[in-house]
């Protein structure tokens, strides 16, 4: 099974290596978010009101800093939208009834796309970190202001749940492109989840602006469980959260486990053999 995962990974990366524009926009398209809507939000809003503390932008210094940890949700999220797409494009191609057809297990077919998406999706989100930060050092930029040390766990748990977002996005993704045929039912799909599943949570605005429905749902929201973690980590901003960042990072887990089980089993039927 590792062998024919391997080389079914080495696949994955060349088409991905071998599509430059991919990479690119890959890349640039959350840099131009963070940059265009960051600094013009971030200008506008600047600080908490003084008798709301950091109440306002749950612990972050402003809003730019609130905003920029959001983005990697957001990364996380986008970057897994066009998983699918490829299962049915492979489909489409018969390169899928090839692959079936070989003695390689049929959990490698659906792993090898999963895992690789799933690593990819970590370089654009910790450059848009590294961007935010660096922006804070660029005379008239807003830029990200960590208030707080993580340390090693926190970067370990920052990784882990950037990693296990991506993971949980990209199997249900994937799941779709293996169930559907067509590329207009897929993006039908996806465009229905993206958005709401994004603003349903607190990744670009706070949810204390909220009505309480809309604030209970945000806070089960795994990308405001994920983003939760960041914010805890980098601005240590305990005061404002219900649970340790280890809770919310263990809800996380509890998501993604039910996302990529349900993927499997729709993965499996899609590949059995008529």
């Amino acid at each position: 099974m590792y062998r024919e995962l391997g080389a079914l990974l080495r696949r994955e990366f060349l088409r991905w290596w071998r599509t430059p524009v991919w990479i690119l926009s890959s890349l640039l398209v959350p840099v131009l978010y963070l940059i265009l809507f960051g600094q013009g939000f971030g200008q506008g809003l600047g600080q908490c009101p003084p008798q709301l503390g950091l109440s306002c932008f749950l612990g972050a210094p402003n809003y730019f800093s609130f905003f920029s940890v959001g983005m990697v949700g957001f990364v996380a999220l986008t970057m897994s939208l066009f998983s699918g797409a490829n299962i049915i494009f492979d489909k489409g191609l018969g390169i899928i009834k090839r692959q079936v057809a070989t003695p390689a297990p049929r959990a490698t077919l659906f792993l090898s796309p999963l895992i690789f998406r799933s690593l990819m999706a970590l370089m654009p989100a910790f450059l848009v970190l590294g961007l935010a930060v660096l922006l804070a050092h660029i005379p008239g930029f807003v830029g990200l202001t960590i208030t707080s040390n993580p340390g090693l766990l926190g970067a370990v748990e920052i990784l882990a749940a950037v990693l296990v977002l991506s993971l949980m996005f990209n199997a249900l993704f994937l799941s779709f492109g293996f169930a559907l045929d067509n590329p207009q039912s897929y993006f039908g799909v996806v465009n229905l989840l993206n958005l709401p599943i994004l603003f349903l949570s607190n990744a670009l605005y706070p949810p204390t602006s909220e009505p309480g429905w809309l604030m209970s749902i945000a806070a089960y929201n795994p990308v405001s469980l994920c983003i939760n973690v960041l914010r805890l980590d980098l601005f240590g901003a305990g005061a404002y959260y219900t649970y340790p960042a280890a809770v919310y990072l263990g809800g996380l887990f509890a998501w993604a486990a039910l996302f990529v089980g349900v993927a499997l089993v729709v993965g499996r039927r899609a590949l059995r053999t008529p």
